[in-house]
């Protein structure tokens, strides 16, 4: 098990950084297909996926966004956040086994309701960007931590 923190709003500032990673793998596409109903071809029959321009299956693009998702609930702010708000730009496909990096860097506060904006950022490995966006982040105002 590993245990995860939040930081709590007090403790956040302007400029700070979390990253998270995940490599896509077959299990990945089939279960996200299974969990969004999204059964396009383009993410799960090679044959037609090779007819199209990216010639080879591709993720979901939301997929990417799910990553965002997780790496707000697991590093900033982490647990005990509530997500408010997304905005996405997909500029690359993601294939099977390329790994995504996000990076969520936070460029606002609103003390009132304890509103963090986060800049969020996906690069696969080789530094291209794959994702992009911006997202609205109701953080806890106490420490939390919670095993995995």
């Amino acid at each position: 098990m590993t245990t995860i923190h939040n930081i709590p709003f007090a403790d956040i500032e302007t400029g700070m950084q979390r990253q998270y990673s995940k490599t896509l793998t077959e299990r990945d596409l089939l279960l996200f297909s299974e969990t969004s109903g999204d059964y396009n071809p383009v993410h799960l029959d090679a044959q037609y996926a090779a007819t199209t321009a990216f010639g080879e299956r591709i993720a979901h693009g939301m997929w990417s966004g799910a990553l965002i998702s997780a790496a707000i609930a697991t590093t900033l702010p982490g647990p005990g956040s509530v997500y408010r708000s997304q905005t996405l730009k997909f500029s690359r496909p993601v294939k099977l086994g390329d790994t995504i990096t996000i990076t969520l860097t936070v460029s606002d506060k609103k003390d009132r309701v304890k509103l963090v904006t986060l800049e969020c950022e996906g690069r696969n490995q080789h530094g291209d960007v794959v994702v992009k966006g911006e997202a609205e982040v109701i953080a806890s105002a106490e420490s939390l931590s919670f095993e995995i």
